[in-house]
Parts: C-alpha cells; sequence; structure tokens
C-alpha cells in the first residue's frame, strides 16, 4: 500500500478506515489513495512536505509551516489519518486532538502562552500589533479561567474548545 503503481485490496482500505475510526467511506478512502498517488511523486509511497505543498489550498494556509513538520514523511495511513481530523464524521475529541498537535509546537504535550502567541501571529500576520495580540489572547484565556502563565494540557483545549460549535470540514470528491 503506498506505491502509487499497486492497488488497494479491501483488506486495505478496511485496515485504514479502522485506523482513522471510520471517518471516510470506503469510496473516499479509494479516492484519497487515487491523490496521494499523485502527490507521492517519486512512487515512494511516502509524501514529503515539499510534496504536500504542491496542493494550493494548503500551500497559503498561514498555518502551513506548522503542519509542515507534522506532514513529513506521511505513508498512506498516517495521510488519511492527518486528514481524518477535517472530516465531517471526526468526532470533537479527534478535532480537539488535532489542534493541539498543531499548538504544541515542541511535543511537550502542553501549551504556553508563547506558543498560543505564535499561532495568532502565524493567522494574523501584520494586520494587528504584538500587543494587541497579548491582550486578545490573554482576555481569551481569562475568559476561559487561565492566565498567560498556565500550561495547558489536551484535556484544557477539550474543555475550551469542547463547547465550541467547531467547524474543521472538507469534502472529499468521489469519482
Amino acid at each position: 500500500m503506498g506505491n502509487s503503481s499497486s492497488m488497494l485490496t479491501q483488506y486495505d482500505i478496511e485496515e485504514v478506515q479502522d485506523h482513522c475510526s471510520n471517518t471516510f467511506s470506503q469510496q473516499e478512502i479509494v479516492s484519497l489513495y487515487q491523490r496521494f498517488c499523485q502527490l507521492d511523486r517519486n512512487g515512494c509511497g511516502f509524501i514529503s512536505a515539499e510534496e504536500f505543498m504542491t496542493v494550493p489550498e494548503f500551500a497559503v494556509n498561514p498555518l502551513s509551516q506548522r503542519l509542515f513538520r507534522m506532514l513529513d514523511g506521511l505513508n498512506f495511513k498516517e495521510f488519511v489519518a492527518f486528514l481524518s481530523s477535517f472530516s465531517s464524521r471526526a468526532s470533537m475529541q479527534q478535532k480537539v486532538e488535532f489542534i493541539f498537535r498543531v499548538y504544541d509546537s515542541d511535543g511537550n504535550g502542553k501549551v504556553t502562552f508563547n506558543e498560543m502567541l505564535d499561532i495568532l501571529r502565524d493567522l494574523t500576520g501584520q494586520f494587528i500589533s504584538e500587543q494587541q495580540r497579548e491582550k486578545v489572547l490573554g482576555h481569551v484565556l481569562e475568559e476561559a479561567g487561565y492566565t498567560k502563565d498556565s500550561l495547558l494540557a489536551q484535556s484544557d483545549f477539550m474543555m475550551i474548545l469542547g463547547n465550541s460549535s467547531l467547524k474543521m470540514e472538507v469534502e472529499v470528491p468521489v469519482d
């Protein structure tokens, strides 16, 4: 599985479905495999971050550099698991886990004020000042019962985002 000259077997499809908690149908997995093979330009069975950056929607994403470190060297199963966070069938838990991994840039299991500020900086660019960003983020944390010194765990993210109407969805075109 993963070599662009190979085909997916029924077993492969079911294995990928299990791996991504059934967030994609079998037909969607086949379509994703076709897209994976297109992105895997050298046919090695893995997509590099550079190959992923050829997707225009991804390349223009203000968080693309952060996602870059999460993407390098994905095999097909990991590719589908990565995209499953954006499925309309993904649970809130799956979405929050993904968001947490994006924010936790050093991978230590805690998110600091500065890591959140880095994300806000990536998202806002030059549109607001650093002082305004710090003020906004400080206010958001305060509203949620945290301070600038708080180290947020994934459970904190779940508590904060779990009550929101978080929309992270993408449609998989099925031929």
